[in-house]
């Protein structure tokens, strides 16, 4: 009796046969499915939502770079002031007009030089240091150095350390975890400090802007 029932039971039908088969394949795509599936539009148009970087206009009117009164301050020996004079008409004469902070030019008169050195500090969005033998024996130098550090202990591109006539033994070790920029052409070193302050203000400026 039961081989009698095994012939006569009902075999599944063709359309349930292949779907069958359709959902099994679905479900356990092969590796040439894969290798298509990574090179397919589709991944390409994932690739290309990725938003990129928005342009800020940082002269606005309004923007977070107007929350202080300088771009950058310049940190410096007094023997390496015709060179930073240099710097500064260059950064004030871009389209964008760098507001600098120069001591010689900018401390107030008859006041302490540590409040004017802590001050230029706060009052300033980024902080050029530039590294001289003089930078080395110069204890101003060095204290406005550590009220910087102080100020933004992970930099964040706040503080910009610019190496000129000194050896990577005597570089200070505060600032050994900072990438530096070395002023072996003058021309190019000015730009590269031009483009970090410029970058970290559009970024400061594009922070704010998605935040409020």
């Amino acid at each position: 009796g039961w081989f009698r029932r095994l012939l006569h039971k009902s075999k599944p039908s063709s359309g349930e046969s292949s779907l069958s088969t359709s959902r099994s394949a679905s479900s356990s795509p092969s590796s040439s499915s894969v290798e298509s599936s990574s090179s397919s539009p589709s991944t390409s148009l994932a690739s290309s939502v990725c938003p990129s970087p928005v342009s800020v206009d940082i002269s606005a009117s309004g923007s977070a770079r107007w929350t202080k009164s300088y771009d950058v301050c310049i940190c410096h020996s007094e023997v390496d002031l015709e060179l930073v004079e240099e710097l500064v008409a260059y950064l004030e004469g871009q389209p964008e007009s760098f507001r600098c902070f120069l001591q010689l030019r900018d401390a107030t008169p008859g006041s302490a030089v540590v409040t004017e050195l802590c001050d230029a500090v706060q009052n300033s969005h980024c902080w050029v240091m530039l590294i001289t033998p003089g930078f080395l024996q110069d204890p101003w130098c060095k204290y406005q150095m550590h009220q910087a550090l102080a100020e933004a202990p992970m930099a964040n591109g706040r503080t910009i350390p610019v190496v000129k006539d000194v050896d990577r033994k005597d570089y200070p070790r505060e600032l050994r975890n900072l990438y530096y920029i070395y002023m072996a052409l003058k021309e190019k070193s000015f730009k590269q400090i031009r483009d970090t302050v410029f970058r970290y203000l559009q970024e400061l400026c594009r922070s704010s802007t998605s935040g409020m």
